[in-house]
């Protein structure tokens, strides 16, 4: 973090002035944030470690980071920033090369009195200064940040647009007259670090997965290649190509992908595995023939993601409570149901590390496996080998297990199989494409399934989607639209309390978008009597009254509003799930 004695540079704005050696653990004794034992035991660390003082007094709990540069900015009479509120602005972030900024782990800030304000993790560090001073070409005026806060802020001001741009030139250059694709010459691109087309998916992915993307979308259009990342649920434009790119794009994605390279007359799919900033993600690609090319689609899914606990995943107290219930059962179907990119998978892995245990065999049919569960069997289906989910999962009724996850009720005969698997005294859960919870077991009957299977398995049903959060740092109060003031009128109720909406307005702690990570939002419908009476005889009529009355005031739009309530959300967010699904009052 902070080097051990490194000479400081003095006031905030002069930029060849300079004060006396100092060293961090004298500026630190002399602020009283540390004692003189503390120090000495430290330094004794720091001999046999060879790390850095600072670093190693935050590891061992001594200070913490904002002590640390809150103590900094005192001794030597220059700004502490808040980078997690700092209003930043591109152009003068840009002045200093991101390389340079995460090397001397600095931040240009504000342009003033003639002087770049510039945020140091460690503003002791004298090379780094003048460093700074020389690449940007101006005087320097000095403050102090958290690295934490720095290191994040890298990642969400440093987009990798120009370089990404650069790249895709630099693959134009490459490129024949013609807009044909040299097979041949592109197969031996493969290892070839230094290849263009290698570096600009480098840093496809790279700029992906430092925003937090769950996807990558790569679309030839008429005007030219256009590339976009989907963060929080929203597609965002990452950079425009020429459109000539696009083959060499998606034939070389194709390779990595081991499927067939020839073939652009038919949709294909593929997956495989690239390492990024010291993570591991997997890929599903996905292609697709337009009037333009080839359109290429790419999930990734991070092995290194942590398992969200069930009382962590948004689902509320009273709906958890009974969905616990309904786990502790030792057969029956569960179902999450919702569109693709809901969270599906996340709730019902989340529910099986729950009930995870040396005395249960779990096997999971999946495609492809998400995350990984200590003592759990897990299948990754492979259609190429006619490796199936009901041929997996016939097999694994053979393999005497007492919990089965199922990634996706894809069919008839997949659907059957998990409803009989249930019958015969197994828990099963899996995930279905449904609007709600009340249309599910229809969809079952709809998919082939006999209605009396339907009936006797199916124990529960859960619906959901993903919200966008509001940004901590900008939301503020506002008033509803007046189709969002449509909205709250059909679902307040007489008496109820007006609702005080919040909604974020954009700041560089949310990219400018007023949001901040997703929220869950959730449905639960228990099969009773008088449900499976009605699913038995195939009578919509009686299922649908049976099912809205047990509903009321417990759907996704009055959780969705409930957020709203609690600030969480934005009325906008709850009213887009309130027009996705019907209203069941």
């Amino acid at each position: 973090m902070v080097a051990a004695d490194p000479p400081a540079q003095a006031g905030p704005s002069a930029s060849s002035e300079r004060r006396p050696k100092l060293r961090l653990g004298d500026v630190l004794l002399q602020q009283r944030l540390i004692s003189q034992e503390q120090l000495q035991q430290t330094l004794d660390l720091q001999h046999k470690t060879g790390k850095k003082l600072g670093r190693l007094l935050i590891e061992s709990g001594v200070i913490t980071e904002e002590g640390l540069a809150n103590g900094l900015a005192r001794q030597l009479r220059i700004p502490f920033v808040n980078l997690k509120t700092f209003p930043f602005r591109a152009e003068l972030v840009r002045l200093l090369p991101e390389s340079a900024a995460r090397r001397f782990r600095a931040l240009v800030l504000e342009d003033k009195d003639h002087n770049l304000l510039v945020a140091f993790a460690d503003p002791l560090d004298l090379f780094a200064f003048d460093e700074v001073s020389r690449l940007t070409k101006r005087n320097i005026a000095m403050a102090v940040a958290p690295e934490t806060q720095l290191t994040l802020a890298f990642d969400r001001l440093y987009r990798r647009t120009e370089e990404i741009s650069g790249f895709a030139r630099a693959v134009e250059k490459d490129l024949s007259l013609s807009d044909e694709v040299d097979f041949g010459e592109l197969a031996n691109t493969v290892g070839q670090e230094g290849a263009p087309i290698v570096k600009l998916l480098q840093s496809i992915f790279e700029d992906a997965v430092q925003i937090g993307a769950s996807d990558i979308h790569i679309e030839p259009q008429e005007t030219g290649l256009q590339i976009r990342v989907r963060v929080d649920g929203v597609l965002h434009t990452q950079t425009l190509a020429e459109n000539r790119v696009a083959g060499p794009l998606s034939q070389r994605l194709k390779l990595m992908a081991g499927i067939d390279i020839s073939e652009k007359r038919l949709p294909q799919d593929g997956r495989f595995s690239v390492r990024v900033r010291e993570q591991t993600i997997d890929v599903r690609l996905s292609t697709m023939p337009t009037s333009y090319g080839e359109s290429v689609v790419m999930r990734l899914l991070n092995q290194n993601s942590v398992l969200r606990r069930l009382d962590l995943i948004g689902m509320p107290d009273e709906m958890l409570k009974r969905f616990r219930e309904v786990l502790g059962r030792i057969s029956g179907m569960v179902l999450v149901t919702g569109p693709t990119g809901s969270g599906k998978t996340t709730t019902l892995y989340a529910a099986l590390s729950e009930i995870n245990s040396s005395e249960l065999k779990i096997i999971t049919v999946e495609d492809p496996v998400e995350y990984r569960l200590p003592g759990v069997t897990q299948v990754q289906v492979n259609e190429k080998i006619d490796l199936t989910f009901a041929r997996v999962l016939r097999g694994s009724l053979r393999q005497d297990p007492d919990i089965i996850l199922v990634g996706e009720m894809r069919d008839a005969e997949t659907a059957e199989i998990g409803l009989r698997a249930a019958i015969t005294g197994h828990l099963v859960l899996s995930t279905l494409h449904t609007r709600d919870t009340i249309s599910t077991p229809f969809r079952l009957l709809d998919m082939g399934v006999p209605p009396f299977m339907v009936a006797t398995s199916l124990q529960a049903v859960i619906a959901q989607r993903l919200v966008r959060v509001n940004c901590e740092v900008c939301s503020e109060p506002r008033e509803p639209t007046a189709q969002e003031q449509a909205w709250l009128d059909t679902m307040l109720m007489p008496g109820d309390a007006p609702v005080k909406a919040m909604r974020g307005l954009g700041c560089s702690a949310c990219n400018g978008t007023g949001y901040a990570g997703r929220h869950g939002v959730y449905e639960l419908l228990e099969m009773d009597v008088a449900l499976t009476q009605a699913a038995t005889r195939a009578d919509p009529v009686a299922f649908m009254q049976a099912a809205r009355a047990r509903m009321k005031g417990h759907t996704l739009s009055f959780h969705a509003l409930e957020l709203v309530r609690q600030g969480r959300t934005s009325l906008a967010e709850a009213l887009r799930v309130g027009q996705d699904v019907d209203e069941l009052g």
